[in-house]
């Protein structure tokens, strides 16, 4: 294995990525699939893992599924944190009745501590990137968490009206205008500009996380096959060609819009680099079928870096040792991997050279 580092200019030493890991909820598989992702020490190798729970939380989980040969060192703040070691911060130290499989106050209470310490600590640059554990938002709602999910709280926490919620596989990027809202209202969020902010969002993002020079984007239609020239539907001759020609004006290479029941099935998906979706099941469904073990969430559109697993707590197998890590230990990699991307972009585009106006006369006879 290739060994990845960053490089800090200012003091002259090399330190792996720094990866911030919410542990997710303390009765679903979160501290399973952490554990199991993080016990080969290869992955060491490039990141500096630091779990935001507790050390009784892991032993707990440890026990539960027999991986008692998973070592980790405590430290009181990310700055402390030992390089190339899992490194676990308190963030709460009492003891802890657990209720594995049941959505509880509790969990959601600790899956809130959990996740608001690592942001805090995201955003001050103590890590580099975040790495969400799966939590329940039935308990979370018990705790008095506010938000639908992780990408709307850190949407808040960015200062923004909303992040763009994007599924990353090996061969395929899913994208999602509307995110954690009831079907019945899918259609009356659909806007021209929502549609087109969230494609231009979709092709930054693929430019500077994904390192795609030209981006291309296919655009699915809410209604079957795409409203039939509005037999079915007028939301795509009204709201999203005119959002797709939108784009096009600004260069953005967008199409579509395209039917989503046999767009995953054919040779057309290897066309494009991402796929925009109008709601959350019209783009997850198939994704997590074709790519359900190692599919990664990333919230893209954001300051910072975060990913998670594609999968939620599921309570129904937890403390069987029966869950996968695969999606957890993609979440850590494609984090990392987009981090990278990241600042070779920043490094590239730093002072770019002035095009004289000779240049661009040059320049425009090739376009």
């Amino acid at each position: 294995m290739e060994k990845s580092i960053h490089v800090d200019k200012e003091v002259g030493s090399l330190h792996p990525i720094r990866v911030g890991i919410s542990i997710g909820d303390i009765n679903g598989i979160g501290p399973e699939v952490i554990i199991k992702a993080l016990i080969d020490n290869r992955i060491l190798l490039d990141c500096t893992p630091i779990i935001y729970g507790s050390t009784k939380t892991l032993s707990y989980h440890k026990k539960s599924i027999g991986e008692h040969d998973f070592m980790y060192t405590t430290c009181k703040s990310a700055d402390e944190a030992l390089n190339r070691k899992v490194n676990v911060i308190n963030v709460w130290n009492e003891e802890i009745n657990f209720d594995l499989g049941k959505a509880t106050e509790i969990g959601g209470k600790f899956a809130f501590l959990s996740l608001e310490a690592a942001t805090q600590d995201l955003a001050s640059g103590k890590i580099d990137v975040l790495v969400t554990a799966p939590i329940s938002k039935e308990a979370m709602a018990k705790s008095g968490f506010k938000f639908p999910g992780h990408t709307e709280y850190l949407a808040d926490k960015a200062g923004m009206d909303e992040a763009l919620m994007m599924m990353v596989a090996p061969t395929m990027r899913v994208a999602l205008v509307s995110t954690h809202i009831p079907l019945k209202d899918v259609s009356a969020s659909l806007t021209q500009e929502a549609i087109f902010q969230k494609i231009k969002t979709f092709e930054k993002s693929l430019k500077a996380d994904f390192g795609i020079i030209r981006p291309k984007i296919a655009v699915f239609g809410v209604n079957p096959h795409a409203g039939e020239n509005g037999k079915m539907g007028t939301e795509e001759t009204e709201i999203i060609i005119p959002a797709i020609n939108q784009a096009k004006t600004e260069n953005i290479l967008a199409f579509g819009p395209f039917p989503a029941d046999g767009f995953f099935g054919s040779s057309a998906m290897s066309h494009y680099d991402g796929i925009l979706a109008m709601y959350h099941d019209q783009g997850l469904t198939a994704f997590k079928a074709l790519a359900f073990d190692d599919g990664v969430n990333f919230t893209a559109g954001l300051p910072v870096v975060r990913t998670s697993p594609d999968h939620g707590t599921a309570f129904d197998i937890v403390g069987q040792n029966k869950a996968s890590a695969q999606s957890m230990r993609s979440a850590i990699y494609l984090a990392m991997d987009i981090y990278r991307n990241q600042k070779d972009r920043k490094e590239m585009m730093a002072n770019p050279l002035k095009i004289k106006p000779a240049d661009k006369k040059k320049l425009s006879s090739f376009e």
